[in-house]
């Protein structure tokens, strides 16, 4: 902290000792142009005769012109001047009229220099002052753009390790490696054992990438390079290259080090993927890179860590054995990891006896590391504003909360029609929900307005999921669209409350139908659907349909068919449990917020937890699906229905 304010401080004198200096030329300019007194030209033939009749007087000559005092119309005298002719008789006439005079001598090439010249090496100085002078905040110059902006941290003061990490074991595990290497390179140049040159970590954002990069450095206690990669890439073509060998010159002076580049798809996105050609300054700076990449050998001892949200729009060739050669995943932690994480995050929070931070672990599924310091931090945020000496149960659920919906919007006024309307929307929801053999079990329902939400039901699963059957699907959709089925059924009319609900079931049952082969017309086929992650115009403007239009209606027709059947399907649940549906539109009138007991014991049915069917109209059974490597999804942390 006393690092940063000292150099506040020294950028703040050095701000003011520019515009000092600036002050300076502009007064030097007001004074070497200051306007002199206005004096009156008159012809060289008009001076004659006032000399003749002696009405001039304190003449000075010089080469070029003649100045002095003479007589105007009021028979005052007034400063003039007028331009000398070659009059040798001049000098004579003035001392036969006893004239005073004087003579100043030809300086005509000072008077050049001075005002000319002279204000080139005023200017040529202010410029060195303000761009090229050494700052003294660092030791260099604002021009100096071919330096890496690389932050480069001593490894005495490097104190995140591995025990700060938490719910990546796997991906630690991977990384012992890198550590064991830069500890003892020569275990592994004994046996010919080669490190890979590069680590990329990726996974969805908040996963804690450049926490392990740190831990990694703090645990193998070497020098660690630090920069975004955004950083690389300026308005001058040539100096995001210059900064990549810059980058690498200083980590060879420093090996055995680590350089970590952060959001590298910002410099590595694949190569000549628009129109007309790509970003020339951020292809150059790719090149060097993958350059250095190629230039030095893992015996230096110089480790390349980089970090990514898009591994996809990488280029090939960055991402290729001998260049980034280990990938590693860090996925969004599963049950054991988040509780980890919260002990790790809670360590410098009271916590109350109340609070078991498994629980809180089982409640928040899909969240990843930042999510769950955010909640941490969040309860600890509200338990200080209530003055209490610790952070309850009731503090970390309400930080939950407003993690995954927003805060409360306490002072928004709702009709008492709306509020009905909004109710029985999320009564909807939450009988269709628990209605359902394949659903989250619902935890609670409210209509207190939470950030753009009116109101929302809450569906929490009992364990992570990393498949989803064709049951669950289907009935995912029946529980989005019952929101809208009970306004049509209680009020005979609709609103546009549903907008978000119907944008979900839209997307779902195109994926279902397009991508995970759940159509019982089609079959088992998957087709590009044009949002496969491509993010580079050219490309998606040459995309095309690589099926027929009887298809594509085929396609169509089934989608709709998914979205009438679960809308029926959800008008005739509610409408066989109307009298349990409208008990619990009044309960949440009443209360607000209707937890899942209080729901199970109106809807009569057993706890969530215990229940192994509930009863619901005919359902299909499910689909056995064979286990396979899916595309990696973050899973849902709730049913949030936003109205």
């Amino acid at each position: 902290m006393k690092n940063n304010k000292n150099q506040n401080n020294r950028r703040i004198v050095s701000v003011g000792q520019i515009v000092g200096w600036i002050a300076v030329f502009i007064l030097a300019v007001l004074l070497f142009n200051k306007p002199g007194v206005k004096q009156t030209e008159l012809d060289y033939s008009e001076f004659k005769h006032k000399v003749a009749s002696s009405e001039v007087s304190d003449l000075t000559i010089a080469p070029g012109v003649i100045s002095g005092m003479y007589k105007n119309e009021k028979g005052e005298f007034a400063p003039f001047k007028t331009v000398r002719m070659d009059d040798p008789e001049l000098v004579s006439q003035l001392s036969a009229a006893d004239i005073k005079y004087k003579a100043e001598a030809d300086n005509s090439w000072v008077s050049n220099i001075l005002f000319n010249v002279l204000w080139i090496f005023l200017l040529i100085g202010l410029w060195w002052f303000i761009f090229l002078r050494p700052q003294r905040n660092d030791g260099r110059s604002a021009m100096n753009f071919a330096r890496s902006k690389a932050k480069m941290q001593d490894p005495s003061q490097q104190t995140v390790t591995f025990k700060d990490v938490a719910g990546c074991d796997e991906a630690k595990e991977e990384l012992q490696d890198v550590i064991k290497f830069l500890k003892n390179p020569k275990k592994f140049q004994k046996l010919g054992g080669k490190l890979p040159k590069g680590v990329l970590l990726y996974g969805a954002p908040g996963t804690g990438k450049t926490l392990l990069a740190k831990a990694v450095a703090g645990e193998a206690g070497v020098a660690f390079f630090s920069a975004s990669a955004s950083e690389f890439v300026e308005m001058f073509v040539g100096v995001g290259a210059a900064r990549v060998r810059d980058l690498f010159d200083q980590a060879k002076k420093n090996s055995p080090a680590i350089i970590f580049i952060d959001e590298l798809d910002a410099v590595g996105r694949r190569r000549f993927a628009g129109i007309g050609g790509g970003h020339d300054e951020r292809e150059q700076t790719l090149n060097q890179l993958l350059i250095e990449l190629d230039g030095f050998e893992s015996k230096q001892g110089i480790i390349l860590m980089a970090s990514t949200n898009r591994p996809d729009v990488l280029d090939p060739a960055l991402i290729r054995p001998g260049r980034f050669d280990r990938h590693i995943s860090v996925p969004a932690p599963d049950l054991k990891g988040r509780e980890e994480i919260l002990k790790v995050h809670a360590k410098k929070v009271k916590l109350g006896a109340d609070v078991d931070l498994k629980v809180v672990a089982k409640g928040t599924p899909g969240f990843v590391g930042a999510d769950l310091a955010n909640v941490v931090n969040e309860a600890a945020i509200l338990a200080a504003r209530a003055d209490k000496d610790a952070v309850t149960k009731s503090d970390m659920d309400e930080a939950v909360e407003r993690v995954i919906a927003g805060p409360q919007k306490k002072s928004r006024i709702i009709s008492p029609k709306e509020q009905r309307i909004i109710a029985a929307h999320e009564v909807g929801h939450t009988v269709v929900a628990r209605l359902t053999n394949h659903s989250d079990p619902v935890h609670k329902v409210t209509i207190i307005p939470r950030g753009q939400a009116l109101g929302y039901t809450m569906q929490l699963p009992l364990e992570d999921k990393f498949l989803t059957s064709k049951s669950e699907l289907l009935d995912k959709l029946c529980i989005l669209l019952a929101g809208r089925a009970a306004e049509e059924i209680v009020f005979g009319e609709i609103t546009s409350g549903a907008s978000d609900d119907l944008n979900k079931t839209m997307a779902y049952a195109r994926k279902m139908v397009m991508e995970l082969g759940m159509s019982d017309k089609l079959g088992p086929i998957a087709l590009p659907t044009g949002d496969d992650g491509e993010v580079f115009l050219g490309r998606d403007l040459s995309r095309h349909h690589t099926y027929s239009p009887e298809l594509a209606r085929a396609i169509d027709e089934e989608i709709m068919n998914l979205i009438k059947s679960s809308y029926a399907r959800a008008k005739d649940i509610i409408t066989k449990n109307r009298a349990a549906f409208d008990k619990l539109v009044e309960t949440l009138l009443e209360k607000e917020v209707v937890e899942a007991a209080e729901i199970d014991e109106i809807l009569g049915l057993k706890p969530a937890a215990s229940q192994d069917a509930q009863p619901q109209p005919a359902e299909p059974e499910p689909v056995k699906e064979e286990p396979k490597a899916p595309k990696a999804e973050k899973p849902e942390a709730q049913q949030a229905e936003l109205f």
